[in-house]
């Protein structure tokens, strides 16, 4: 039995360019009381967000229930979720999967947070019932609406639709 001979490529196909943006080619807007986002990127299509966040001491962030997993840096400060012990600080990575119910609380002024999510946060009240519903594009439109607003040039593209 003789080996198949490789075949060679017929058509070199380009690939897609890289996205490529500068540290400040998109601006932090403020969400209240100092508080900050940028939204770094919206993948429509894979229901993917990034962000990033400074936050100051006391920032809560609503009780909320994330359809799809989420991974968290921190790159300074410290916070935690009220309902564990764990304290994220400089350097920390998280992993929340799927299904996760939590309520993020800062605990040091200028804490800075990037957050990369799958599908949307479905933001609870004290029952445990859905008040809102927040993903990629919610925040993407919120954050454009921000920039304008607090005088900044409309954001670059940060979407990916496919």
């Amino acid at each position: 039995m003789t080996p198949a001979t490789p075949t060679p490529a017929t058509a070199v196909e380009t690939p897609p360019p890289s996205l490529h943006r500068a540290a400040d080619a998109l601006p932090f807007v403020d969400i209240g009381e100092g508080n900050l986002l940028k939204v770094i990127q919206v993948h429509h299509g894979a229901g993917l967000w990034i962000i990033e966040n400074v936050f100051q001491a006391g920032y809560v962030v609503p009780t909320h229930r994330h359809t799809g997993p989420v991974w968290g840096f921190t790159r300074s400060g410290a916070w935690h979720y009220k309902e564990y012990e764990a304290v994220n600080r400089a350097g920390s990575v998280l992993y929340e999967p799927a299904g996760s119910v939590h309520t993020l609380e800062c605990l040091e002024d200028d804490t800075r947070v990037w957050f990369h999510m799958s599908g949307c946060n479905l933001n609870l009240d004290a029952e445990g019932r859905v008040e809102s519903v927040v993903d990629g594009a919610t925040t993407l439109q919120a954050y454009t609406a921000l920039c304008e607003a607090q005088g900044f040039d409309r954001p670059p593209p940060a979407v990916i639709v496919e």
